[in-house]
């Protein structure tokens, strides 16, 4: 039986796969997922919301209430060791995507300010990269849109590249409780991606009562709603994961806390 926090994927077609607020029943994240063929577009509105746009691998050509950004991409694949080209847009705009060839474009949304965010062409090459874990918890990120850039809101995005045979988001850690400096409530998407693609990948989440406790087993394209509690997830052996993480809640500041009872593997012996 399929867990509710996974959503499938459609592995034809345009339109991958889609998580609203009210579809998710929350407050704050919204995640969309296409694959454009080349010279195929797609036209939004942002309305009372921002919106992160993501060129997971391909090209494409984004206008922003008409002005033009070409030639918007930096890898063949999500695989590929290089940062993404992203387009942070404000709300109350008029999107235009046209694919220049074959694309993967994630858009990540979350609830606008009143304040006047001025689209923006993400610096790929000022992307912080980074390693994370050590052994086989290492895994390695890419901040698109961290909680220390004040070009958004309340959105947050980053990406994750975990090896075959890897733990990441891992010790457990969790984000569901609004009690600065401590911790700060986030609601969460992945949309993961596997390599080679017919592999799988498992994600539980589960709070400290057990209240919630949902194991995932995840294939390509799919995304794993986190509402609240920890989240890990594990890669099995011979296949690549990555997840793009959406992130966002009442106030933009990613402090999460570990499960305290598997933190003992931080201490340095």
């Amino acid at each position: 039986m399929s867990s509710p926090l996974l959503v499938k994927a459609a592995q034809a077609g345009r339109e991958i796969i889609e998580v609203t607020p009210e579809s998710a029943g929350w407050r704050h994240v919204g995640f969309r997922a296409l694959r454009l063929a080349a010279g195929e577009g797609e036209a939004l509105q942002t309305g009372a919301r921002e919106l992160c746009l993501v060129v997971l691998s391909g090209m494409v050509d984004v206008s922003v209430d008409g002005v033009l950004h070409a030639d918007l991409g930096t890898r063949a694949s999500v695989f590929d060791p290089v940062s993404p080209a992203a387009v942070y847009v404000g709300p109350g705009r008029a999107v235009e995507i046209l694919a220049r060839s074959a694309a993967e474009v994630a858009l990540c949304s979350a609830p606008a300010d009143a304040a006047e965010r001025p689209a923006k062409v993400l610096d790929s090459s000022a992307m912080k990269r980074s390693v994370r874990g050590t052994g086989s918890n290492t895994r390695y990120i890419c901040d698109i849109l961290p909680h220390d850039d004040p070009t958004a809101a309340h959105l947050l995005v980053v990406e994750v590249i975990t090896p075959p045979g890897h733990s990441s988001s891992y010790p457990p850690h969790k984000h569901d409780t609004e009690s600065p400096p401590a911790e700060t409530q986030l609601e969460e998407t992945y949309y993961h991606r596997l390599n080679p693609p017919q592999g799988f990948a498992f994600q539980r989440v589960y709070t400290d009562d057990r209240s919630l406790d949902e194991a995932c087993a995840v294939e390509d394209h799919d995304v794993v709603m986190v509402p609240r509690g920890y989240h890990p997830v594990v890669a099995p052996h011979g296949y690549e994961l990555y997840y793009l993480n959406v992130m966002a809640g009442p106030q933009r500041l990613w402090v999460f806390r570990n499960d305290p009872a598997h933190e003992w593997m931080l201490v340095k012996k």
